[in-house]
Protein backbone atom coordinates (compact mmCIF):
# COMPACT_ATOMS: atom_id res chain seq x y z
CA UNK A 1 0.00 0.00 0.00
CA UNK A 2 0.73 3.42 -0.93
CA UNK A 3 2.26 5.76 2.47
CA UNK A 4 0.96 8.86 0.79
CA UNK A 5 -1.06 10.13 -2.13
CA UNK A 6 1.48 12.13 -3.27
CA UNK A 7 3.60 9.32 -4.08
CA UNK A 8 0.52 7.51 -6.55
CA UNK A 9 0.49 10.55 -8.34
CA UNK A 10 4.77 10.56 -9.40
CA UNK A 11 3.73 6.97 -10.11
CA UNK A 12 1.27 8.26 -12.92
CA UNK A 13 3.87 10.70 -13.77
CA UNK A 14 5.98 8.35 -14.57
CA UNK A 15 3.29 6.57 -16.25
CA UNK A 16 2.12 8.29 -18.77
CA UNK A 17 6.19 9.30 -19.94
CA UNK A 18 6.41 5.41 -20.08
CA UNK A 19 3.33 4.69 -22.24
CA UNK A 20 3.78 7.85 -24.19
CA UNK A 21 7.55 7.15 -25.50
CA UNK A 22 7.91 10.12 -26.33
CA UNK A 23 8.53 13.70 -24.25
CA UNK A 24 5.23 15.20 -22.63
CA UNK A 25 4.76 18.91 -22.53
CA UNK A 26 4.24 19.64 -18.66
CA UNK A 27 0.88 21.41 -20.14
CA UNK A 28 -0.36 17.69 -21.22
CA UNK A 29 0.71 16.28 -17.73
CA UNK A 30 -0.97 18.64 -15.63
CA UNK A 31 -3.86 18.89 -18.01
CA UNK A 32 -4.46 15.00 -17.99
CA UNK A 33 -4.51 14.84 -13.91
CA UNK A 34 -5.91 18.27 -13.66
CA UNK A 35 -8.74 17.03 -15.79
CA UNK A 36 -9.32 14.04 -14.10
CA UNK A 37 -9.05 15.42 -10.52
CA UNK A 38 -6.65 13.08 -9.60
CA UNK A 39 -5.28 16.29 -7.44
CA UNK A 40 -4.42 20.16 -7.45
CA UNK A 41 -2.14 22.39 -9.20
CA UNK A 42 -0.07 22.63 -6.55
CA UNK A 43 0.37 19.13 -5.12
CA UNK A 44 1.13 17.98 -9.33
CA UNK A 45 4.07 20.64 -9.53
CA UNK A 46 5.32 19.34 -5.77
CA UNK A 47 5.34 15.53 -7.46
CA UNK A 48 7.11 17.03 -10.81
CA UNK A 49 9.60 18.67 -8.98
CA UNK A 50 10.49 16.33 -6.65
CA UNK A 51 10.88 13.75 -9.64
CA UNK A 52 12.89 16.35 -11.86
CA UNK A 53 15.11 16.21 -8.44
CA UNK A 54 15.13 12.48 -7.69
CA UNK A 55 16.49 12.36 -11.67
CA UNK A 56 13.12 10.06 -12.70
CA UNK A 57 12.34 12.56 -15.25
CA UNK A 58 14.37 14.96 -17.31
CA UNK A 59 12.89 18.24 -18.56
CA UNK A 60 13.87 19.72 -21.94
CA UNK A 61 12.81 22.51 -23.80
CA UNK A 62 10.98 22.19 -27.07
CA UNK A 63 9.74 24.94 -29.16
CA UNK A 64 9.45 27.29 -25.88
CA UNK A 65 7.66 24.62 -23.76
CA UNK A 66 9.14 22.85 -20.63
CA UNK A 67 8.54 18.87 -22.13
CA UNK A 68 9.60 15.76 -19.69
CA UNK A 69 10.88 12.30 -20.91
CA UNK A 70 11.14 9.00 -18.22
CA UNK A 71 14.71 8.29 -17.27
CA UNK A 72 16.18 5.24 -16.53
CA UNK A 73 16.06 5.71 -12.95
CA UNK A 74 12.53 6.29 -13.51
CA UNK A 75 11.22 3.43 -15.54
CA UNK A 76 13.48 1.42 -12.73
CA UNK A 77 11.50 2.76 -10.29
CA UNK A 78 8.18 2.06 -12.09
CA UNK A 79 9.01 -1.04 -12.76
CA UNK A 80 9.00 -2.02 -8.66
CA UNK A 81 6.12 -0.14 -8.10
CA UNK A 82 2.96 0.38 -11.25
CA UNK A 83 0.99 -2.32 -9.57
CA UNK A 84 -0.10 0.68 -6.88
CA UNK A 85 -1.32 2.38 -9.92
CA UNK A 86 -5.20 0.93 -10.42
CA UNK A 87 -6.14 -0.37 -13.72
CA UNK A 88 -8.82 2.06 -14.39
CA UNK A 89 -6.24 4.80 -13.74
CA UNK A 90 -4.01 2.62 -16.52
CA UNK A 91 -6.61 2.11 -18.81
CA UNK A 92 -7.17 6.36 -19.06
CA UNK A 93 -3.98 6.98 -19.37
CA UNK A 94 -4.05 4.45 -22.25
CA UNK A 95 -7.13 5.92 -23.82
CA UNK A 96 -5.58 9.40 -23.39
CA UNK A 97 -2.54 8.54 -25.26
CA UNK A 98 -4.14 6.89 -28.09
CA UNK A 99 -7.09 9.85 -28.69
CA UNK A 100 -4.07 12.01 -28.54
CA UNK A 101 -1.36 10.48 -30.36
CA UNK A 102 -1.11 12.69 -33.68
CA UNK A 103 -1.30 16.01 -31.35
CA UNK A 104 1.45 14.53 -29.05
CA UNK A 105 4.16 13.42 -32.05
CA UNK A 106 3.28 16.81 -33.86
CA UNK A 107 4.05 18.26 -30.66
CA UNK A 108 7.70 16.85 -30.22
CA UNK A 109 8.24 16.43 -34.25
CA UNK A 110 8.23 19.70 -35.26
CA UNK A 111 10.74 21.94 -33.38
CA UNK A 112 11.72 25.42 -33.60
CA UNK A 113 13.76 27.74 -31.38
CA UNK A 114 16.20 30.29 -31.60
CA UNK A 115 19.39 31.59 -29.99
CA UNK A 116 22.02 34.15 -29.92
CA UNK A 117 25.60 33.51 -31.80
CA UNK A 118 28.46 34.72 -31.13
CA UNK A 119 29.10 37.39 -33.69
CA UNK A 120 25.56 39.10 -32.32
CA UNK A 121 22.92 37.81 -34.70
CA UNK A 122 20.43 35.21 -33.62
CA UNK A 123 20.39 31.63 -34.73
CA UNK A 124 16.73 30.03 -36.07
CA UNK A 125 17.34 26.14 -35.58
CA UNK A 126 14.07 24.66 -37.35
CA UNK A 127 13.70 20.52 -37.64
CA UNK A 128 10.85 18.51 -38.61
CA UNK A 129 10.51 15.10 -37.90
CA UNK A 130 8.99 11.87 -39.09
CA UNK A 131 8.69 8.87 -36.92
CA UNK A 132 12.22 10.43 -35.31
CA UNK A 133 14.10 10.30 -38.71
CA UNK A 134 14.70 14.16 -39.59
CA UNK A 135 13.29 15.47 -42.46
CA UNK A 136 14.21 18.39 -43.11
CA UNK A 137 16.68 20.43 -40.80
CA UNK A 138 17.45 24.47 -41.33
CA UNK A 139 19.14 26.72 -39.66
CA UNK A 140 18.86 30.58 -40.61
CA UNK A 141 21.41 33.53 -39.40
CA UNK A 142 19.42 36.98 -39.00
CA UNK A 143 19.87 40.12 -37.59
CA UNK A 144 16.72 40.59 -34.95
CA UNK A 145 15.91 38.78 -32.06
CA UNK A 146 11.87 39.77 -33.44
CA UNK A 147 12.74 38.00 -36.72
CA UNK A 148 13.78 34.74 -35.45
CA UNK A 149 10.51 34.63 -33.14
CA UNK A 150 9.01 35.03 -36.38
CA UNK A 151 10.59 32.22 -37.94
CA UNK A 152 9.91 29.84 -35.36
CA UNK A 153 6.09 30.74 -35.09
CA UNK A 154 5.71 29.97 -38.78
CA UNK A 155 8.29 27.04 -39.13
CA UNK A 156 5.62 26.02 -36.54
CA UNK A 157 2.33 27.03 -38.60
CA UNK A 158 4.31 26.19 -42.24
CA UNK A 159 6.85 23.61 -41.83
CA UNK A 160 4.95 21.27 -44.07
CA UNK A 161 4.19 23.66 -47.12
CA UNK A 162 8.29 25.00 -46.41
CA UNK A 163 9.05 20.56 -46.53
CA UNK A 164 7.17 20.60 -49.99
CA UNK A 165 8.42 23.54 -51.63
CA UNK A 166 12.09 22.20 -51.00
CA UNK A 167 11.47 19.16 -52.48
CA UNK A 168 9.71 20.45 -55.23
CA UNK A 169 12.46 22.99 -56.04
CA UNK A 170 14.92 20.37 -55.84
CA UNK A 171 13.69 17.48 -56.98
Amino acid sequence: MLQEPLTLYKLIILYILKRASLPLSKTRICNFILDKGYTNYIILNQAIGELIDAGMIAPQSINERTHFSLTEEGAQTLSFFQTQISDVTKEEINTYLKENKLELLSEVSVTANYDRSSNGEYEAHLLAKEKGIPLVEINLSVPSEQTASSICKNWREKNEEVYQYLVEKLF
